[in-house]
C-alpha cells in the first residue's frame, strides 16, 4: 500500500503523540502594543486591554488580521477568564552579532521582553525588534518602531507547515512509485493519486507544453500543484495558518515559475522578444521593452492572484464568524453567521483545488511558450504551395 502501511501511521502516531507535551501555557504579566488574542476579544466585548473603550469594528479588524499574519507558535485557543493561551511554541534564530535561538514562549504572546546573551528583543505586531531593559522600541509619528531589527530566520507556523507539506509531499510520491513496482495498478492512496497526475498530464501539461517536451517538467508541475493544493487545505483547518495569503510564498513559488521559464527558453522565444519577425524595424523597437516587461507581468499575475484569492476567503470567513460578536440580537444573528459560513467554506473548497490547477495551467502555459518552435519561413512556404496566387 502507499499511505496506508506502517510508515505514515507510525508517523502521524508520533506526531499527535509529541504534540500534547509541547503544549504551554503563558500567563498574563506586562502588556505592549502587541494585539493578542485576548485583547482582541475584550475589544470586542467593548474595551480594550487596558480598559478603555474600544469599537466592534476595530476590534475584528485587528483580529482578522493577527488571523492572517505568520506567528512565532500555534496558538489554538485561548481562556479569557483565566488569561492563559494553549499551544506550543516554536523556535526563534536571530543573527544578532552571532546566532541567538531561543523559544518563542519567552515573548508569552508579545507581552514580555526575551533577555539572550544580554540582549533584549520585543515582540511587536509580528516582528522581533531589539530593545534595552525597558522595552522601549522609540515609536516615530507613524507608530512604526525606529529601533534595530536582526536578521530573522525563525521557523514559524508557515515554515512548520511547508515542511509538514514537503513531507507529505515525499511519502506520497515515494510510496506511489513503490507501488508501481509491484504492478502497473497502484494501491491505497495511489489510486487517489493517479488519477490528478494523469489529470495535470494530459490536460495540462501535454496541451501547452507539447508531447515532445512535457516530461522534462512535469515534475515541478505535479510539486507546485499538490503543494498548493494541500497548503489551501490545511489553512481551512482549525490549525490558523495562511500560508498560500503570504506574499512571501507566493513571490517564491512565481519565482520558480520564472526562473524555469527564462532558463528553459529556447532562441525563438528570445527573438520575439528583442526582435520581433515579420515586424517593422520601428515596431521592433517599440515592441522591446514591452516584451520585456511582459516577462516580468507574468510571474507577478501568478503571485498576486494565488495571494489576492486565498487572502479573501480567509478574511470573508473571518468576517461572517464576527457576525455573531457583532450583531446586537446573538439569538438571531448566529444561525446566519454559521449557515453562511458553512456555505463560504464549501466553496473555499473548490477555490483551494482551483487555485493549485490555475497557477500549475498558467506556469505550464509560460514554459509552454518559451520552449516551442517556431517555424515562420516554413509556414510561409507551405501557406504558398497550398493557395496559390492565381493572377
Amino acid at each position: 500500500m502507499v499511505l496506508s502501511g506502517k510508515l505514515l501511521k507510525n508517523t502521524l502516531t508520533a506526531f499527535f503523540a509529541v504534540m500534547p507535551s509541547l503544549f504551554f501555557a503563558n500567563q498574563h504579566d506586562d502588556t505592549t502594543e502587541t494585539v493578542t488574542e485576548s485583547a482582541v476579544h475584550a475589544a470586542i466585548e467593548g474595551e480594550s486591554a487596558k480598559g478603555e473603550p474600544e469599537s466592534k469594528k476595530d476590534a475584528v479588524d485587528a483580529y482578522i488580521e493577527h488571523h492572517l499574519q505568520d506567528d512565532y507558535g500555534f496558538t489554538f485557543f485561548s481562556d479569557e477568564a483565566t488569561g492563559e493561551h494553549y499551544g506550543f511554541p516554536l523556535p526563534v534564530i536571530l543573527i544578532d552579532n552571532g546566532l541567538k535561538i531561543f523559544s518563542s514562549s519567552e515573548f508569552h504572546h508579545g507581552e514580555k521582553l526575551a533577555e539572550v546573551d544580554g540582549n533584549f528583543y520585543a515582540l511587536h505586531h509580528g516582528k522581533i525588534y531589539k530593545t534595552d531593559a525597558t522595552g522601549d522600541l522609540k515609536l516615530n509619528e507613524h507608530h512604526h518602531p525606529t529601533v534595530e531589527k536582526p536578521f530573522d530566520i525563525s521557523i514559524t507556523k508557515n515554515v512548520v507547515t511547508m515542511l509538514f507539506t514537503s513531507i507529505l509531499l515525499l511519502l506520497m510520491f515515494v510510496g506511489l512509485a513503490k507501488s508501481y513496482k509491484k504492478g502497473p495498478i497502484p494501491t491505497g492512496m495511489g489510486r487517489v493519486l493517479e488519477p490528478l497526475i494523469l489529470f495535470i498530464r494530459d490536460e495540462v501539461a501535454i496541451p501547452n507544453i507539447g508531447e515532445k517536451k512535457y516530461r522534462k517538467y512535469m515534475g515541478f508541475l505535479l510539486t507546485v500543484f499538490f503543494f498548493i493544493w494541500i497548503l489551501n487545505l490545511l489553512g481551512m483547518t482549525p490549525l490558523g495558518v495562511n500560508v498560500t495569503g503570504n506574499i512571501s510564498v507566493t513571490v517564491c513559488l512565481a519565482l520558480f515559475t520564472y526562473l524555469i521559464t527564462q532558463f528553459s527558453a529556447n532562441k525563438d522565444y528570445w527573438k520575439h522578444i528583442f526582435w520581433m519577425p515579420d515586424v517593422p524595424v520601428a515596431m521592433k523597437i517599440v515592441l522591446m521593452p514591452i516584451e520585456i516587461l511582459g516577462t516580468l507581468t507574468k510571474p507577478f499575475a501568478l503571485l498576486i492572484r494565488l495571494f489576492a484569492n486565498i487572502t479573501a476567503g480567509h478574511v470573508v470567513i473571518m468576517s461572517l464568524i464576527a457576525m455573531m460578536f457583532v450583531g446586537k440580537n446573538l439569538a438571531a444573528d448566529m444561525p446566519i453567521s454559521i449557515g453562511l459560513t458553512l456555505f463560504i467554506s464549501v466553496i473555499e473548497l473548490l477555490v483551494a483545488f482551483l487555485q493549485a490547477f490555475i497557477f500549475t495551467m498558467l506556469s505550464s502555459l509560460f514554459i509552454g511558450m518559451a520552449v516551442q518552435d517556431h517555424h515562420h519561413a516554413d509556414d510561409h512556404d507551405h501557406h504558398t504551395d497550398e493557395e496559390p496566387i492565381i493572377i
